[in-house]
């Protein structure tokens, strides 16, 4: 397994494709209303992309994946494929996934929404997947290893009587969209590769409020839901690993971080597209 440690110029070109990302999560929120078509969010994030940020929409074509995003809603895990037909309504959690290409680098990140008054059961959902993601990027430093990083999510997630999704996962990323390591959401501590000053990649844990078993529509081919039918969240962030912890490179300017993460996240270092 060969990871691509970044060069100082390589980490400023993923910088900047780390914040358009963000941005586009930012832009879209108060598009995210009920009565909205998925295909609709798809078609104001890909003219967004394309037109005032000047940048690509890595999904779209992606191994023959339809649409410049994706759009998961309740019992969906991932990948979910946006449509005119499928209109969010009040009560639904939606997970919106956003990857951009800029000059040739990718920025990866997904936030869960809440559309309209959304039960509490949801919302706990909701907050304790953020947690998960948040728990997971404060084991980032050097000499830490990918198995700190699952084991922290999976035992927030099971003590909290939720279930971690295993057959998908984060992975390294740079001019590749998908490239290594596989960061899994679950595992034991010290074990697995050891991290060091230049990785990067994402971290974005799957939680089920039920069982982690997962199947694939084969409809489409590419939409992931529970096997029971029971609610998913998803939140994730592209990560740097610096010599003193780590920087999101995805970091939304919306978005408040744990007072734990203060001491081991490096302020994002702002460039300019």
């Amino acid at each position: 397994m060969k990871v691509h440690i970044k060069t100082e110029e390589e980490i400023e070109k993923m910088r900047i494709a780390g914040r358009l990302a963000a941005d586009v999560l930012e832009m879209i929120e108060p598009h995210v209303v009920p009565g909205v078509s998925t295909g609709e969010l798809d078609r104001i994030c890909h003219d967004y992309m394309v037109n005032e940020l000047d940048c690509i929409p890595a999904p779209l074509n992606y191994k023959g994946f339809p649409k410049s995003i994706c759009t998961s809603i309740n019992q969906v895990i991932c990948h979910g494929i946006p449509s005119d037909s499928k209109c969010i309504k009040s009560g639904d959690i939606i997970n919106i996934d956003i990857t951009v290409i800029k000059d040739g680098y990718h920025g990866d990140t997904s936030r869960m929404f809440h559309v309209g008054k959304v039960q509490p059961h949801l919302k706990r959902l909701v907050d304790n997947t953020q947690h998960c993601l948040y728990l997971g990027i404060q084991q980032v430093k050097p000499g830490a290893t990918l198995g700190d990083i699952g084991h922290v999510i999976q035992k927030h997630a099971e003590q909290n009587y939720y279930s971690v999704v295993q057959e998908y996962c984060g992975h390294g990323i740079g001019k590749g969209f998908h490239e290594e390591p596989q960061v899994l959401h679950y595992g034991k501590p010290s074990e697995g590769m050891e991290l060091v000053a230049g990785m990067t990649f994402t971290i974005e844990p799957m939680i089920n409020a039920g069982k982690r078993h997962t199947k694939l529509s084969k409809f489409d081919g590419w939409t992931v839901e529970t096997k029971d039918g029971r609610p998913s969240a998803q939140f994730e962030h592209t990560i740097l690993v610096t010599e003193a912890g780590c920087e999101i490179l995805t970091l939304r300017s919306d978005e408040v971080l744990p007072d734990f993460l203060h001491n081991t996240v490096s302020p994002l270092k702002v460039a300019s597209a």
